[in-house]
């Protein structure tokens, strides 16, 4: 049954007797677009790998406005900080598209990291990936003005296609879910980006941003 789970980072790397274990442990769920799959402030109950599909991870303020922390593709693990720590989720996983998780109870993940110690040297690993991750995203929002972020994700997100270098639009990747990411607004993302493409930087199409000039964005999104 671990044959049809794409585990990403240090996970991947696991012998097959461990993600069998896994696998006989959790229990598969599916969930539509749109759907919450636990909310920030709950008890942390559950620990979820997801296997196909995008969820996002925001945080709400008291105001109402939303800030995206991660945004997690298939192979990637969710719920692992509350489940190891005891404390509430610290934030709330809505489903992007059509997504199926494994969903692991938490007393089954300590019984499984106690017997399995290269699983928990795994975890281990993907936390501080985890950690490093957010460094990085607080130097973003601190040091970096938006289109400096823009430059930045986009050539981390980067594809090569037909000698172009082009980032792919999914369904759900609107101007909204762009700037929640980002930390900014519609509005201000919009001037940004109509702003790298007055620079020749880049080219905005329905379902992709082609990349004109791959060296002046990381200038760009270096100062």
């Amino acid at each position: 049954m671990a044959a049809d789970i794409s585990l990403a980072g240090p996970l991947a790397e696991l012998p097959e007797e461990i993600k069998a274990a896994v696998v006989k442990r959790a229990t598969r769920s599916r969930y539509s677009a749109g759907q919450v799959l636990y909310l920030q402030g709950e008890p942390p109950e559950q620990l979820f790998i997801l296997v196909s599909g995008w969820v996002k991870a925001i945080r709400i303020s008291p105001e109402g406005r939303e800030q995206a922390m991660l945004f997690l593709k298939a192979g990637e693990i969710f719920g692992d900080v509350a489940v190891f720590t005891g404390i509430p989720y610290p934030g709330t996983v809505i489903a992007l598209e059509e997504v199926q998780c494994l969903v692991i109870e938490r007393s089954a993940v300590m019984d499984l990291i106690t017997g399995h110690p290269e699983l928990a040297h795994a975890f281990i690993r993907k936390l501080s990936e985890r950690i490093i991750y957010f460094v990085e995203l607080v130097e973003d929002l601190a040091l970096r003005d938006v289109q400096a972020r823009i430059a930045l994700t986009l050539l981390k997100h980067a594809e090569r296609s037909d000698d172009r270098l082009v980032v792919p639009r999914r369904s759900w990747t609107t101007y909204d879910e762009m700037a929640t990411r980002l930390g900014t607004v519609r509005d201000v993302l919009s001037r940004a980006l109509r702003g790298l493409e007055d620079e020749g930087l880049l080219q905005v199409k329905r379902n992709e941003i082609v990349i004109l000039d791959e060296q002046g964005l990381a200038r760009r999104g270096n100062t």
